[in-house]
């Protein structure tokens, strides 16, 4: 029985035009996210079988596998709920996200200085990857982290709010090879009302790590 299964969509194929076309938003979340939602639980499998039988000689493989897709599934599922046709600007006190507004500002110094960190994580981003704002639950701050393929270079325990996709079946058949190009384009469907939802129940989670019993 498979334990992972693709999310629908938010909103139709054409919702996020034209800064992403219907084309990509199609390809994207129903061939490519639903590749690692099958990668995911097809390593589970094998990990089952490794287990009955006793036979680890591809542990290392598959450990590497199960983090590849189940990331990747994760931040597919945080991606189109991060967006909305009727996103962009910044988040605001009359718009109800104040205190997103005041975190970003008090772990970054500027909203301007955080969306500058964020584009210059995602664009140069090598190979494939993602820019992330997460909030680190053992400060209680936000941070940006560069995310490589879809689980290196992550501080463990800090919670996806904002993920900007870097792969280049994101933006390839519109952007060509400008990343850059769409990470700028995609501040115009940010939905902020989202990502203050998203920062808001991470904090109330608090300091989940447990460092000391």
């Amino acid at each position: 029985m498979a334990v992972y299964t693709l999310p629908e969509l938010p909103y139709d194929y054409t919702a996020l035009a034209p800064v992403i076309s219907p084309e990509i938003v199609e390809l994207h979340h129903d061939k490519h996210h639903a590749a690692y939602v099958k990668g995911a639980n097809d390593t589970l499998e094998q990990l089952a079988e490794a287990r009955d039988k006793e036979a680890w000689g591809s542990i290392n493989g598959l450990e590497k596998s199960l983090a590849f897709h189940l990331s990747g599934h994760i931040l597919h599922s945080v991606y189109w709920h991060n967006m909305s046709g009727d996103g962009g600007g910044e988040p605001l006190e009359k718009d109800g996200t104040g205190e997103l507004a005041d975190a970003i500002a008090e772990s970054f110094g500027s909203f301007a200085k955080f969306k500058a960190q964020l584009s210059r994580a995602a664009a140069t981003t090598q190979g494939s990857g993602w820019g992330v704002l997460a909030f680190e639950p053992l400060s209680g701050r936000l941070v940006v982290e560069q995310v490589y393929d879809h689980q290196g270079n992550v501080g463990q325990g800090s919670t996806p709010l904002l993920v900007f996709d870097a792969w280049e079946h994101a933006f390839y058949l519109q952007y060509r090879n400008q990343k850059a190009d769409f990470v700028e384009a995609m501040w115009q469907v940010v939905d902020w009302q989202d990502v203050a939802r998203r920062y808001t129940a991470a904090g109330e989670r608090g300091d989940s790590l447990l460092l000391a019993p």
